[in-house]
């Protein structure tokens, strides 16, 4: 009986900080669930975004040859300096053409 009687006197006084710590979980919850919220809409990102990329890599392969980051921007840069290449070709032809003309017709 002894026994029984000091459970129930220790059962009061261990409810306060059981009360409080229900307190602070209820506080808590908000956060918890936005952050919850937040987790789930990044692993949805995630697969979404590694969907696209596999995509990306697939439509690289297919039209490019490679799906490589390094040679994708070396065939970009080698693309670039040979439209420079020909904007040059184009604009000395252009020239070449209005030589001919001031040529026959002086007054040009």
């Amino acid at each position: 009986m002894e026994r029984s009687r000091k459970g129930q006197e220790s059962g009061p006084r261990e409810a306060g900080p059981d009360v409080e710590a229900l307190r602070r979980l209820e506080a808590l919850q908000p956060a918890y669930e936005r952050l919850r919220a937040d987790r789930i809409r990044a692993e949805s990102d995630v697969e979404r975004l590694t969907a696209e990329l596999a995509a990306a890599r697939a439509q690289a392969r297919e039209e490019l040859g490679t799906d490589d980051e390094a040679e994708i921007r070396r065939m970009i840069e080698e693309a670039r300096a040979e439209n420079a290449r020909r904007v040059e070709e184009f604009a000395q032809a252009l020239r070449a053409v209005q030589d001919r003309l001031t040529a026959l017709d002086p007054a040009r």
